[in-house]
This record gives structure tokens, sequence and C-alpha cells, in this order.
């Protein structure tokens, strides 16, 4: 019988919910999880690496820390106190490293309580009550390391003289931290607590900061805050950390105590929606309004100063909403509100040098951190909506996923935990989501748009916080997941030497890594408490580990139980700290610590639902579909078909009864020499599938995503080739 060909490239629509399955273009899909669109092909999802040294051990130079000294060169003892112990920092979950060796913090109990240790060392206690730690017979003359296992709260980088090399800033909830090539180091004195190198804020008092000047012209200083009154407005010069509550009228109490933003504007450092002191000593919040210093030097002692002419002042905006976040567009400042936008106009008059103008009134920005700016606009998740503002109108850009943004869990703090970054190389937008479900409020998600192609998709991550970072040496081909002639990538190419701007991401246990998309697998990203068995299930202690049952993780470096290294696991979630993993191995153990985790997205697709006959008012029949593949050793997917609006899987009904024809597995291997030489080639995948409309899923199986190979090679589609023809009427 002939059939029709049916050529469905470039694939260039993405992810649509605005109308039902069947109606939506024929290069779009119904999901699109853990893969995108780029550049007219969908492969697997954008994958990342650990920062610091790459791959090392179990990357804890990736996770945010502190040193607190150098074991004994003969010994190896040392022992002291952490930062705040006494203020409760210690926890269960929490590790200290000498070279190679681990110890891990398993008990919260009163008095000095074992650590599991991967080492030799004898003693090696630790007081979460005091945070005394006391170590005896670890490595020698090894730096020692704490890692506080706190929530990554802000990502920035700080400028400097050299062009396009600015170093990547960190922050948790209670300290700060530079990257260095050998890893994260907490600024300056690790084991001094002076007041303005400690926070107080919680896991959603998440740090904007900016650079400008400081006492002169030449300086590079860089503000801080966590909207704290507590805390205060920070600033670093490079040094140290400098509280900072700015004088605003004569009385020496009149002080700004904090703002939610700090940007540079028209030669001045504005302060947004700001925490004010009056001469009684009490806080005020003023949510509408804008503070702004003198032009030049901000912390100047009057630069503030509202009762002195040619100094600062303030203007409140016409609304009681609350600002909410901000961005430049070229000369123009963008402030968003909660529900609707204006902009701060620089009128330049000296002595009213700024003026509010409304934009738009029914579209604001709920999210601090989800404002992304682009050349002709600036984006921003609102309560109803992405948004786009161009400076002149507000408008959504998600119709074609116009329900997604009502999904964000409010609870927890929901809506400050949206983060937004542009990926230039990826020509990408990602966004943070915490999706509700039942242990976490952590995102557990990530919102990808492709601003070039206007597509959308889905990353399973755990996100806290993104920003930018300048890798400091050449990315070489032994941290590469491919091999060199499997990968398209150049040998001298942009991307693999120092300097290139990667995007980075931190979690909520002070792991951060890169985003790239040519690793193929997920960067460590947990470190493992405890891991034990009884009577067969094993279970893993990861605290916070926001992990939902159903989703797949592997492990690496699991001392004392190597055996569970050599696969990929289901999860099954038993509460937020504890999770029990499907088809266990036998455990030999007992576990000793320093264990990562990787999360390993499993992918699956829904395209639309095909009937190339509709118009002829004829169901459809499709007997073989050709995709366009590129050659990847080991890759493959399982593809089903759904018939007739059902969501019944006819592969696995074929299965069952024994009526399947071929195996459904579309193979990534060259199947013969010739390809073998081939960059991508065709390969089929027969359905025998009728209907009044046929759905492709395209997935990995239980059985592929526990292979060590299939779900860490990823794939890219080109092209969907149909064989169709008509069959009876609609």
């Amino acid at each position: 019988m002939a059939f029709d060909k049916f050529l469905i490239a470039p694939i260039n629509e993405g992810m649509r919910r605005d109308i039902k399955p069947w109606l939506i273009p024929e290069t779009a899909f119904e999901e699109l999880n853990n893969a995108y669109i780029f550049r007219g092909r969908v492969k697997n999802r954008v994958g990342s690496i650990n920062t610091g040294q790459f791959f090392d051990a179990a990357s804890q130079s990736s996770r945010l820390r502190m040193k607190l000294g150098t074991t004994d060169a003969i010994t190896g003892n040392i022992s002291g106190t952490i930062p705040l112990g006494a203020a409760g920092l210690g926890a269960i979950g929490q590790m200290f490293t000498a070279g190679d060796d681990v110890f891990t913090v398993v008990s919260d109990a009163a008095g000095a309580q074992d650590m599991l240790s991967t080492g030799t060392a004898t003693v090696h206690t630790f007081n979460a009550a005091t945070g005394a730690y006391n170590i005896q017979g670890a490595a020698t003359g090894q730096d020692f390391y704490f890692y506080p296992a706190l929530p990554v709260m802000g990502l920035t980088n700080y400028e400097k003289q050299d062009i396009n090399n600015e170093d990547t800033y960190g922050f948790d909830t209670r300290f700060s931290y530079k990257l260095l090539s050998t890893g994260w180091e907490r600024i300056g004195n690790s084991i001094a607590t002076p007041a303005a190198d400690i926070w107080t804020g919680t896991n959603s008092d998440f740090f904007w900061s900016t650079n400008w000047i400081g006492t002169d012209d030449y300086t590079y200083i860089l503000f801080s805050t966590n909207y704290s009154a507590t805390d205060n407005l920070r600033y670093y010069d490079g040094t140290s950390w400098t509280r900072w509550q700015p004088q605003y009228a004569s009385n020496a109490l009149n002080t700004i105590e904090t703002a939610r933003l700090i940007i540079p504007f028209q030669n001045r450092l504005l302060l947004l929606n700001t925490v004010e002191r009056d001469e009684s000593g009490n806080n005020f919040t003023y949510v509408n309004r804008c503070r702004y210093s003198r032009v030049g030097s901000p912390i100047a002692a009057d630069s503030y100063r509202e009762d002195i002419d040619g100094e600062g002042s303030f203007l409140d905006a016409p609304t009681r909403e609350a600002i909410v976040s901000c961005q430049k567009i070229k000369n123009r400042l963008i402030v968003f509100f909660e529900r609707s936008t204006y902009e701060l106009v620089y009128t330049g008059n000296q002595i009213y040098p700024f003026r509010w103008q409304e934009i738009n009134s029914t579209l604001g920005c709920e999210s601090t951190f989800s404002v992304v700016p682009f050349d002709k606009a600036v984006l921003g998740v609102g309560q109803t909506g992405i948004h786009a503002c161009t400076g002149a109108n507000v408008e959504r850009i998600d119709t074609k996923i116009p329900d997604e943004v009502f999904e964000i869990h409010n609870d927890d703090d929901g809506v400050f935990r949206v983060h937004g970054i542009r990926d230039y190389y990826n020509e990408m937008v990602y966004w943070t989501m915490p999706y509700e479900h039942s242990y976490q409020s952590f995102p557990n998600k990530l919102l990808v748009f492709n601003y070039q192609e206007n597509t959308w998709a889905f990353f399973d991550d755990h996100v806290t916080a993104f920003g930018y970072h300048q890798i400091s040496d050449d990315l070489t081909w032994s941290e590469m997941d491919q091999e060199w002639e499997q990968n398209d990538d150049q040998w001298n190419d942009g991307t693999m030497e120092s300097k290139f701007r990667f995007v980075i991401a931190g979690n909520q246990h002070g792991y951060t890594f890169l985003m790239h998309r040519e690793f193929e697998f997920n960067a460590i990203s947990k470190p493992v408490t405890d891991i034990t068995e009884s009577s067969g299930v094993i279970t893993v202690k990861v605290i916070a580990h926001n992990l939902s049952s159903g989703d797949w993780i592997s492990f690496v470096n699991v001392n004392g139980c190597p055996e569970l290294e050599v696969g990929n696991y289901k999860v099954n979630v038993q509460t937020a700290d504890t999770f029990t993993i499907d088809r266990p191995p036998t455990f030999t153990g007992p576990y000793t610590g320093g264990a990562g985790i990787i999360l390993v997205s499993k992918v699956d697709i829904y395209s639309k639902r095909f009937n190339f006959y509709s118009r002829q008012g004829n169901a459809t029949n499709i007997e073989k579909t050709d995709f366009l593949v590129d050659k990847n050793d080991n890759g493959a997917l399982t593809v089903d078909y759904l018939v007739s609006a059902s969501q019944l899987s006819l592969r696995q009904s074929g299965i069952d009864n024994d009526s399947i024809l071929g195996s459904s597995i579309l193979e990534m291997d060259p199947y013969n020499d010739l390809e073998d030489v081939q960059k991508r080639f065709w390969h089929a995948v027969y359905l025998q599938a009728q209907g009044e409309s046929i759905q492709l899923r395209l997935f990995w199986t239980d059985e592929q995503m526990r292979d060590i190979n299939i779900p860490f090679v990823g794939f890219e589609i080109h092209g969907i080739l149909f064989h169709a023809s008509p069959t009876q009427e609609l």
C-alpha cells in the first residue's frame, strides 16, 4: 500500500498549552520535559558541571565553605569552634573536610557527638549546640574546611579594573564567599565573627547586589542587601564588609536601615522600598519610596541628607502598592510594583531630579529576582503572567503557556523564590519555579524560554539562585562527557576557554554549578548525610532533599557501600529529609560519609495529536515514523503512541498482548559502517497506529533510566517523517 509522507522540520514551536493538542502546530509539543527546542531541533536539557576544581572527589570545592585552619603537620589534629556555633548554626548534615577526609554531622544530641569519617582519624566529634569540633589523627598538614550546608541566597560579580574578568561572590543565609580557582572561600577572617561579615536572614531573604563607586570615583564597591533591617545595608571594598546606614535628616537616629533594591541611575545610587528609622528609634517601611543619593559618592556622610540642598532626597510613587523589582532599559529605569509598572523618569533638574510615570496600571511583577533585562524589553514574572516591559507598554509573553504562572507554589514565600537569568550562549532564559509538592518549599523546576524562537520547556532542577561566572582556566577534554571525536565543538571553542561567561546556579545545599549545553548530565548537587539498610530497604538521609517520589538519582563517591554507584535509582520519598530507593543492590556498609547525589533528569515528550487528513474528514493510519537523529553511542528513546484522544499506551498494550512490531526503541547508535562515519542519520520506528488522531510520546522508560549510559549521553532530533494514509470517515 502506498503511503503519503509528511516531514516535520524544522522543529521550532516548543511547548504549547494554550489550545488542545490536536490544534497546536505540527512542530509543537503538548509536553516538553527535560528537553528543549534549539535552532530548529529538539534536544535533551542543558546539563551542568560543578564549579571549583572540576570533578574533584565529591565536588566539595563546589560548595560554599569556610577554611578553619590546617591540620597539624605531624598529628593531623585540629579543634576549635565554628562561627556562630553558640547561636545554633550547628546542624545535622553539615560537613568538615581535611584533604580527602570527610566528616559528616549525623547527630545534634547534647555534647560532643561522633561524626561519620571517611579517613583514619581516631577522634572526630562535633557539638551542634556549641559548634565545637575536635579532630585527631586526620590527614596531616591539610586545609580544614567547614560546610554550613545553607542555601545559596545570592550569586553576583564584583567589578574590578580587569576587562571581562570579574570575580564571583556568593551568599548563604549567614556568610559571604568568593569563588577561587580551587573552590569557594569565605570572605575575610573565617574564624573571627565581626558583625559586618554575618547576616541573619531566612532562606527566603535573597541578596540583591550592585556595583558602584565608593568615596572616590576610581574605587570599586559592591553594595548588597537582603532586605533585613537587622542586617542593614552593607558594602564591600574588596577586603571587608561595612554596615551602612545612611543618615537622611539632621537627627543622627534618622537612618535608612535597609532597602529591597539598590541600583545606580543617572550618577546617583537609588534605594527602593526602604525601611527607615525615625527620631524615636522606630523603624517604618515605605514600600513605594525611592531614596536617592547626591551625584557622586553615596557613602559620604551627607549623601542622602534630604535637609541639605544639593544632597539626596526621596520620592514616593503615587500608589500604595509595594515596589517589587526594577531594571534599566538603556537610559530608562523601569520599576515594577505588585500589580502595576512605572518608569522613574530623569528630569535633568538637580533640585527635583526624578518623577514617577505610570506605564501600565494592571500588570506588574511579584518576584523580585525574576526580572531579566534585554536590549529592548525587561521580562518579569507577575501575578497574572510573565510580562515584558518595553518602556512604552507591558504585555504578557507567555500566551503559549498561559496557566503555568498560576502553578507557582505561593506558600513558604514561593513568589520570592522565583529567580531568572539570561543565558546568552544558549539563547534562553531560566526561571526557578517552586511547583507545589509535598515536602519542600525550594524550587523544583526550571521554566525555560528560548527567546530567539519563542519556545517554552521545563527542566527538573533544584536551584535557589542564579548568577554569572567566568572560569579561570581552560576547560579540557578530560572534563567533558564525550570523546573528542563525538563532540561538535572545536578544540579551541570559545566556551572552553578561560574567561568565558557561564550561567552559575546554586541550590539549597550550598552547591554551585555551571549551566552548559555540551554537558548531557547534571552536576553533583546533594550531600548524603547517612545511608542505612533494614530488611533489604535502603534509606538515604539528605537534609532538605527537595525530591518527589518518582524522581531519579545517581550516587557518587559512596564510601563504605560503593555498590550504590553502579546504577540509577527511583526515589520514594519518606520525609523531607529521607527517601528510599527502588531495586536496591545488596548493601555492604556501613556508610562512612562523603557521598554526593546527581539528579538524573527523565525526558518525557508528548507531540501534538496528528491527523494529516482531518480536512478531508478522515481518520488516519501511521505505519512508520522516521527520525533524523544525531549519532550518539548508547543514545536511545522509547517511542510510544496514543490514539483518538486516549491516554492508553498502545506500545504497552502491544507488549501485554505480544503483538508489538519491533521494540519501539529509537536508537542513536549507528547501524552499519556507513552510518558510523556520519554525524546524523534516519532511523525508523514502526507504529501500526490508527485513529482519529495519533500522538507520539518520546521518553525514557524505567529500565532505560536505570541504564548507566542512556540518561547521560543525550539526543538531538532534527526532523520527523511520517508515513501515513487515510482511513474511515471521522
